[in-house]
């Protein structure tokens, strides 16, 4: 069974910098996608960043420049978040896609104070 654990949200000011990380365990091939998504109240849930095991990342527009994703190996992935705006405030969930099945993570708080 694959579990992902998400580590690195918090509290943070406009133009501060946060770093995000998952690692998943259970049974893991190296050929898979990760990637983060997001959630704000009252809003949908959104992609924010992926990175695929040959490392070709897609962002969404509003992080672009600001944002980045990086893996270690197949298990683990990094958000760095720089810049960081109000409007970034959501719950961040880490998603592993692996023959085509999703698995998410529990989430993780990022709040970002004006």
């Amino acid at each position: 069974q694959v579990q992902l654990v998400e580590s690195g949200g918090g509290l943070v000011q406009a133009g501060g910098s946060l770093r995000l990380s998952c690692a998943a365990s259970g049974t893991i091939f190296s050929i898979n996608t990760m990637g983060w998504y997001r959630q704000a109240p009252g809003k949908q849930r959104e992609l924010v960043a992926t990175i695929t095991s040959g490392a070709y990342t897609n962002y969404a527009d509003s992080v672009k420049g600001r944002f980045t994703i990086s893996r270690d190996n197949a298990r683990t992935v990094h958000l760095q978040m720089n810049s960081l705006k109000p409007e970034d405030t959501a719950v961040y969930y880490c998603n592993l896609v692996l023959h085509s099945l999703d698995y998410w993570g529990q989430g993780t708080q990022v709040t970002v104070s004006s």
